[in-house]
């Protein structure tokens, strides 16, 4: 695993901490949000495409009770729907692939820039995210919802 997806992940389950502060989650279900967040990108070990996902879920089928969240992250129209899963979903689309908290647009600009903005990746995840600042699933501050991107 390289250094830059040890911070991605790791920075992901902080960020679920956070955000299960902010939903009033009990200090055991913080817990399971930081193994779930360092968990969540583990299918990446095992191929390198874009089904990391459900390659990390099915590993984990048999011996984790939130391998549904693990294979279900990173998609819209995905049947199965959980607290946890919003809450990883949201994370991961803030955190860059370095690691760093830049907020829902710049996430989105970088998927963007790496995919195009015809691409399926960068639809479904603007999806995902007009989804979570609209919906009254989750609890996000405003500094979640309103992080502007400024020029650099």
């Amino acid at each position: 695993m390289t250094e830059n997806k040890l911070k991605h992940i790791y920075s992901v389950a902080k960020k679920m901490v956070e955000i299960g502060k902010l939903n009033n989650l009990t200090e055991d279900e913080l817990k399971e949000l930081f193994v779930l967040g360092f968990l969540h990108d583990i299918g990446y070990e095992f191929t390198g495409n874009r089904k990391h996902n459900a390659v990390g879920g099915e590993m984990l089928r048999d011996n984790y009770k939130y391998w549904q969240e693990v294979c279900y992250h990173g998609i819209f129209d995905s049947p199965y729907k959980s607290l946890y899963l919003d809450i990883l979903n949201a994370a991961d689309l803030m955190i860059d692939k370095y690691g760093n908290d830049v907020g829902f647009d710049e996430r989105l600009n970088d998927i963007k820039s790496r995919y195009g903005k015809d691409s399926t990746q960068y639809k479904n995840c603007t999806s995902i995210v007009n989804d979570l600042k609209t919906s009254k699933r989750i609890k996000l501050s405003d500094e979640h919802i309103k992080r502007k991107v400024y020029e650099k």
